[in-house]
């Protein structure tokens, strides 16, 4: 620094003290309690990060697995691939998953369950993804305590058949049946083909009164947490979640892959989690 400059810098600061103003260090953007820039190629941080396994969901094409997750010139990319290859799980007549004998596509889930959870605080993604029909990516949350849904879920992103939706789910009184409090805003609303050429900052600020979903600035959802809890009382969004990262297939929701051309790229260029903020 100019000899001049940190004379100004330091003049400024001393004013800044005698005034009771906060120092320029002081307001200065946050410093992140958690993140990842992905600028070291290969693999994902394993200190960060841990993947899910197989066929997992929803009834998704892809077979998730580590190889479809690398980091290569600053951006993680999460690819999902034709690749076909037997199924170790297949059962003659079994149902669901376990009737697949073979696996037609794979990609990758990366997870923070076990590496690291959170309660409250802000979360950002910078990221360019894939809108294509049969796309399905997502950035999101599970708690840790309880069964899905009543575990309670934060979609942060979710994206499928032509919307970007920003979901925040709970339990009922029936098993494996959420209430779901989502928007839905189509693409062409968002700008179109060319939206999804470019990349977005989706945000999430989440606190003891209320989570906040946006993208780009742009508020998508609010949900109170007075509103959001479970018919035993339990309140899932005033617990411990873990992030989750993915690029789903098909599936119930993902729409018809079968005129879709791979692979499918799913590229973060960073997550940030920031502390609560003080309201």
């Amino acid at each position: 620094m100019p000899r001049m400059l940190r004379a100004r810098v330091t003049i400024l600061a001393a004013a800044a003290a005698l005034a009771g103003w906060p120092s320029p260090a002081d307001a200065a953007d946050p410093k992140p309690v958690w993140q990842d820039e992905f600028d070291t190629d290969g693999p994902p941080d394993p200190a960060k990060w841990d993947f899910e396994r197989g066929f997992v969901r929803n009834d998704e094409l892809q077979w998730y697995q580590p190889e479809n997750a690398a980091c290569k010139g600053g951006f993680l990319v999460i690819e999902a691939r034709r690749e076909k290859k037997p199924h170790p799980g297949y059962k003659p007549g079994g149902s669901g998953f376990a009737g697949r004998e073979s696996i037609e596509v794979t990609s990758a889930c990366l997870i923070t369950k076990g590496k690291r959870e959170f309660q409250y605080g802000r979360f950002e993604m910078r990221a360019r993804i894939d809108t294509r029909l049969g796309s399905w990516p997502a950035f999101w949350t599970l708690g840790v305590r309880k069964e899905w849904p009543s575990n309670g879920e934060i979609d942060i992103m979710e994206y499928y058949r032509n919307m970007l939706l920003a979901n925040v789910a709970w339990g009922t009184g029936q098993r494996w049946k959420a209430k779901w409090d989502d928007t839905r805003t189509p693409l062409e609303k968002l700008g179109g083909p060319d939206w999804s050429k470019q990349f977005h900052v989706w945000r999430m600020d989440w606190d003891e009164e209320a989570i906040r979903l946006s993208v780009d600035d742009k508020m998508l959802n609010e949900t109170l947490q007075k509103d959001a809890v479970n018919p035993d009382g339990f309140a899932p969004f005033k617990q411990p979640h873990y992030l989750l990262l993915n690029q789903a297939i098909g599936g119930q929701s993902g729409g018809d892959p079968s005129k879709l051309e791979y692979p499918v790229r799913f590229e973060v260029d960073w997550v940030r989690v920031y502390a609560a903020e003080k309201r």
